[in-house]
């Protein structure tokens, strides 16, 4: 694993850094807007006050922290796999690039030393899992990394209470920032809420304190943090075209892993792209608060 220099200088200084995923940028949004924002999201880190570290593989080398021609390629390569925590050593093996899943990157993220991570939303269980056991991989890496993930909720195509009720068995803490009820990515609120807020960053780098203290923070934490509602998509139009997607998918007979892509895909176009519009202020404003939130433990 290769850290870049400028993130092995703040860690060892115990400055704030922010580690980032890339699969956002391979293969959640459209080119060449993928770049623009790969670059946004690094800077609203560094506004707020830390360092940003993107994960990925780059020839099959885990890096933590990329710079410009790495950005670049996990952009625009058209043979960049997705990588799960699973998926590293075999893509590591074969020199390939790979963008990191939530998971990998919280992996990769917690092996450099890095605690704070942004991303837009988590994965979870999926509708119907009750048949199909499909759940994603992110909640067992949370239940055993000692991370804390800055989000917006789950993706509100997926089962949102029984993914909190995952979390609660996996011992994940979930912290509602400025919020008693539990976001749902492009929706202020799931209709879930959640037991514990925060309301400042120092407030949430208490609490981590604490569960150091405590030794109650061998487990990841979740930061919830919710898009404005000026910003947040429609719930109305939300419901309605999840509704219409979910009726088509099950019609095309699209299952298992395929089912987010396809589902993702169907809100951005009959949303207008108002759906990728809001996808790319809640990661730019969960990077910003990540930062904030590492430069409060920091100074602790």
């Amino acid at each position: 694993m290769r850290i870049a220099p400028e993130v092995a200088e703040a860690l060892a200084r115990g400055r704030p850094v922010v580690a980032l995923e890339s699969t956002l940028i391979s293969h959640g949004l459209p080119r060449p807007e993928n770049l623009e924002v790969a670059r946004e999201v690094e800077a609203a880190v560094r506004e707020g006050g830390a360092l940003p570290a993107t994960v990925a593989l780059v020839a099959g080398e885990a890096c933590v922290g990329l710079d410009e021609p790495s950005l670049r390629v996990i952009a625009a390569g058209e043979d960049v796999v997705k990588c799960g925590v699973r998926d590293l050593a075999p893509a590591a093996s074969r020199g390939r690039h790979g963008a990191t899943t939530v998971a990998a990157t919280a992996h990769l993220a917690a092996r450099a030393g890095i605690r704070l991570f942004a991303t837009g939303g988590l994965g979870g269980v999926h509708r119907g899992a009750r048949e199909s056991w499909d759940e994603s991989a992110d909640l067992n890496e949370l239940a055993r990394t000692r991370i804390v993930v800055v989000c917006s909720g789950v993706k509100s195509i997926l089962d949102v209470g029984a993914t909190l009720e995952r979390l609660e068995s996996l011992g994940v803490s979930v912290l509602g920032y400025g919020t008693d009820r539990f976001p749902g990515f492009y929706l202020v609120d799931s209709g879930h809420p959640v037991l514990w807020r925060a309301d400042s960053p120092r407030e949430v780098a208490r609490i981590l304190a604490e569960q150091d203290e405590l030794g109650t923070g061998a487990a990841g934490t979740v930061v919830a943090n919710p898009l404005p509602p000026c910003e947040a998509l429609d719930p109305a139009l939300h419901d309605r075209v999840l509704s219409a997607g979910l009726d088509n998918a099950e019609r095309e007979g699209i299952t298992g892993k395929d089912v987010t892509p396809y589902l993702l895909d169907h809100l951005h176009r009959e949303t207008g792209g108002a759906s990728l519009r809001a996808n790319v202020r809640l990661v730019v404003r969960n990077a910003r608060l990540a930062a904030e939130i590492a430069a409060a433990v920091s100074a602790k």
